[in-house]
């Protein structure tokens, strides 16, 4: 028997309820999360075992040459800084709730969610999230800032809008692109690889995009895209984006959503769960 996507009118009349769902279930991972204050530790290891490389990546390669594809040191330092804190979004709150429901589709434990009075898309989305990864926003933030001192600028107020609005656009684009990937197991049940493939191309956006081929820079802008979750963010803070560029990300973002929801509601047909 197909499970259909019920629908949610208290939604339609409390606009804020998704952001009321996020915050309950984020008390409820934090707390989960805080009985194993050992993994903080770890996590603080990870990241700046990370950071070191990455610095020292970026040390070896201006060691050569005084600029890479035009951009100067400081200016890939942003990049580097958007890449951890961008990484550190999708760690805590992305991955792991896409992660969850490649399981409950896999195991037929996906009912529990459909049969909440709430939108599952939503609820899909918001109830796993693993808190020590906030680290990595830390780190990316503090590198951000030393990146910004050493380009001799100071952030106005348009600038720091434009990379809030950015930084948004592109967690957005990410987002659609994992429930687009995970809506996938609806077909095909073993995704389980799907994280290390990820990790493996996210990986590329350390460098900005404009460096790399024609043929790679469109497959990481627009099927995978790393570019408008990183390189766009770092090119507000170093003035190099322009409002055409800022135009398609908002229009590219705007389509990716429509698109996944359409998507979503179109795989939860396909789903038959534990009572089949």
């Amino acid at each position: 028997m197909a499970t259909t996507p019920r629908t949610a009118p208290r939604q339609a009349r409390e606009p804020l309820r998704p952001i009321r769902l996020f915050g309950t279930y984020f008390r409820i991972s934090a707390l989960n999360e805080l009985q194993y204050r050992a993994n903080f530790a770890v996590q603080i290891f990870q990241s700046v075992i990370a950071l070191i490389t990455g610095l020292a990546v970026l040390a070896l390669v201006f060691g050569q040459t005084t600029n890479l594809g035009g951009w100067s040191q400081a200016e890939l330092l942003a990049v580097m800084g958007v890449h951890i804190l961008m990484g550190g979004v999708i760690g805590s709150a992305i991955q792991p709730n896409m992660e969850r429901l490649m399981g409950d589709v896999r195991q037929g434990t996906l009912d529990f969610i459909l049969t909440k009075p709430e939108d599952s898309q939503v609820l899909i989305s918001v109830r796993e999230f693993r808190v020590w990864r906030l680290v990595d926003v830390g780190v990316g933030g503090v590198v951000l800032g030393v990146a910004i001192v050493q380009l001799e600028g100071s952030l106005g107020l348009a600038s720091a809008l434009g990379f809030a609005f950015a930084l948004l656009i592109g967690a957005t684009m990410i987002y659609c692109f994992w429930l687009i990937l995970t809506t996938a197991a609806f077909w095909i049940v073993r995704m389980d690889e799907i994280h290390e493939l990820w990790h493996g191309i996210y990986d590329t956006g350390r460098w900005p995009v404009t460096i790399y081929p024609g043929w790679l820079r469109i497959s990481l802008t627009y099927l995978v895209p790393i570019a408008f979750a990183v390189t766009v963010p770092a090119e507000v803070l170093t003035g190099r984006l322009t409002l055409e560029t800022l135009a398609i990300a908002t229009a590219f973002a705007l389509a990716l959503v429509l698109f996944s929801r359409w998507w979503w509601r179109f795989g939860l047909k396909r789903y038959s769960g534990a009572s089949a």
